[in-house]
């Protein structure tokens, strides 16, 4: 148990922005094998972040007026809350990811510009439309209305658990699915340099089953919120582009990078919204 939280914090402090310092940082402890460990706890940074984006969305929508602009500005200062709780770390990556693919058909020169830390104009337009994508969606799911029971009748109104239920197993399985990239692909990255080099180590099968456990008991809980077709549908919907960003990297890169970890945690998250949202149609 003491070696589990010594890796969920780790986790915690190289993917978000929560301080992690003094005492319990050199508690926790640091090393390239604990670095690669955590990533079993990727999809538990999920749960935090997912927590947060729920906790921000519903409070927003019992606060603000019934309205149909309600859901998308909640959905938008939610969003805002994750940014901030992670500093942006994966839509960094989308940037990135982007402006190498979009820059260069070769892969060396590819790889060369996603080191830039200057955003271009693939990267910028990849961030406008997933940002856009993302709230479009969230918004969407919130005003999607459901059967109330009410003597007799039966009302339509909106179901205040859909949106929070959604937030929380998107953060959650979309932290967990880019692990497959360690465990199936090549780093193709700056081994000298880049920060994510211990965790692009082989993963082991023990670290892939303790993030599937996390995934699994988020499922578990929002299954009571969402029906199990739409479930299915957005699970299936995130796996899908897990495999379709395997392909592109294997094909223009020849591997991963952490920032390419990064940009397919936010494309299995707007799909994860988007297979919802068909599954409930």
């Amino acid at each position: 148990m003491t070696q589990f939280i010594r890796h969920y914090l780790l986790a915690v402090q190289f993917f978000t922005r929560i301080p992690v310092t003094g005492r319990l940082a050199e508690w926790a402890g640091y090393s390239p094998a604990m670095l690669r460990a955590s990533a079993a706890h990727f999809p538990g940074i999920g749960w935090l972040v997912g927590a947060v984006a729920a906790g921000v969305y519903a409070l927003l929508v019992a606060l603000l007026p019934p309205n149909l602009f309600a859901p998308l500005v909640a959905a938008a200062l939610s969003t805002v809350a994750t940014v901030l709780l992670t500093g942006a770390f994966h839509e960094d990556g989308l940037a990135d990811v982007s402006d190498g693919l979009g820059g260069s058909s070769e892969a060396p020169r590819a790889l060369e510009i996603m080191k830039d830390s200057r955003v271009g104009a693939f990267g910028a337009l990849a961030l406008v439309l997933a940002v856009g994508c993302k709230l479009a969606l969230i918004a969407l799911l919130g005003s999607l209305e459901t059967e109330v029971p009410d003597g007799e009748e039966v009302l339509l109104a909106l179901d205040p658990w859909l949106v929070p239920a959604a937030l929380l197993a998107a953060h959650v399985v979309s932290r967990g699915l880019p692990l497959l990239l360690i465990r199936i692909l090549p780093h193709v990255g700056d081994t000298a340099t880049s920060k994510s080099k211990p965790l692009a180590d082989q993963i082991s099968l023990t670290s892939l089953g303790v993030a599937f456990l996390w995934c699994l008991m988020a499922l578990a809980l929002v299954s009571y919120a969402l029906n199990a077709i739409a479930l299915i549908a957005a699970c299936s919907f995130a796996v899908l582009a897990l495999l379709w960003m395997a392909r592109l990297f294997t094909r223009r890169l020849g591997g991963f990078t952490g920032d390419c970890l990064g940009a397919t945690q936010q494309v299995c998250e707007i799909t994860f919204y988007l297979g919802l949202a068909v599954g409930m149609a």
